[in-house]
């Protein structure tokens, strides 16, 4: 088992997002390698000035080591403005395991990665993230004491899908309560892209609060699954169908990230996003295109902290109701980034970020 440190090069690729601030400011970033399993890992911590860093752990086939560095960053950035937002005692980061999960996913493989967040010493929190499950952390738990959304038969919360969608259903009501003046999604037609772990919970609490659902999902049993349940809900062909869908009120990316980009955002035809997905934003200035156009957006890493709220708590002894309480505060700080953005005449995705960065400069000063 090796543990490899980024090297200080004049790199423009990982390297240079990873030492330049606007993007990167990360305080460590772990390459991790057991031959023996064939764990190949990253694990990145962006900041810890408010506790220690805390994030999931996705398992997904990059095309790239590159590619799967970039998004250990990305996410472990974005965990910390989430955390920072939820108003947790953490800091942010992330893992990434490369490669499919279907096919390399062993015991031996993940008790590999427990050790190296073992070796971490506490500077890192992981739980379950995209590709990983509650069975996964329960087996990673075997091998360190800083994970989380294990089992309840191992002294876990379990699913923390269930908080995610609840507190995106939450960021939901508030965006509608600042459009068009009423906390409902009642009568509105919403689209869901990715009904997976998140997105299937989402689906059961827009059509309890009397929504028209459309759905898509590259799976076709996700897409059964709620069928199954729901024969109501309709099925869009792709995601770029379901962004095209006539009277689409509010758009959910609830799959992987970049979901709002150069060639998306000019073809949405809801008024509305607001979805579990992280990093839903490709890239900077997304967030003006859909101001641009009369979208609001309701930030990701505000919306789906319900999960984090809820393996947060774990740590301390978990309670489902007193994780609800927290999670439905996601409405009332939905609200107060709107109207931040539209005292400070920007985006809402730039006023939440102030509102995050305050936090963390704040505990810095203290």
């Amino acid at each position: 088992m090796t543990d490899v440190r980024l090297p200080v090069s004049a790199d423009g690729g990982v390297l240079h997002t990873l030492f330049r601030s606007e993007q990167g400011g990360h305080e460590q970033v772990v390459l991790c390698q057991d031959r023996a399993s064939g764990l190949r890992a990253v694990i990145a911590i962006h900041d810890t000035a408010l506790g220690p860093a805390l994030g999931g752990t996705r398992f997904h086939a990059y095309a790239s080591e590159d590619e799967a560095v970039l998004d250990a960053l990305n996410l472990s950035r974005g965990m910390s403005y989430k955390n920072a937002l939820a108003g947790l005692d953490h800091g942010g980061g992330k893992a990434v395991i490369i490669g499919d999960p279907e096919l390399i996913k062993t015991e031996e493989l993940l008790l590999a990665y427990g050790r190296f967040v073992a070796s971490l010493g506490g500077r890192y929190v992981t739980a379950c993230d995209v590709g990983t499950y509650v069975a996964d952390m329960d087996i990673v738990a075997r091998a360190n004491r800083w994970t989380t959304g294990r089992s309840p038969e191992n002294g876990g919360a379990g699913d923390s899908s269930v908080l995610t969608a609840f507190g995106v259903f939450q960021g939901m009501r508030a965006s509608a309560q600042h459009l068009w003046g009423d906390p409902t999604l009642r009568g509105r037609k919403v689209g869901v892209a990715g009904v997976g772990k998140v997105g299937h919970h989402l689906v059961e609490h827009l059509l309890q609060d009397g929504a028209e659902v459309v759905i898509t999902d590259v799976r076709a049993e996700s897409i059964e699954r709620v069928r199954s349940r729901h024969p109501q809900v309709t099925v869009a062909a792709d995601t770029g169908t379901l962004i095209r869908t006539e009277g689409l009120d509010l758009y959910a990316p609830c799959a992987l990230g970049g979901a709002l980009n150069d060639e998306t955002v000019p073809a949405l035809t809801a008024k509305v996003v607001c979805g579990a997905a992280n990093n839903q934003l490709a890239h900077p200035g997304v967030e003006k295109d859909l101001a641009d156009r009369g979208i609001l957006y309701a930030p990701d890493y505000v919306v789906n902290a319900g999960g984090v709220i809820q393996v947060a708590d774990e740590l301390h002894g978990f309670d489902f109701d007193r994780c609800k309480t927290k999670a439905a505060k996601i409405f009332d700080t939905t609200l107060a980034i709107f109207a931040r953005a539209k005292e400070d005449g920007i985006p809402p995705a730039a006023a939440a970020d102030r509102l995050a960065e305050q936090r963390m400069a704040d505990a810095r000063r203290s």
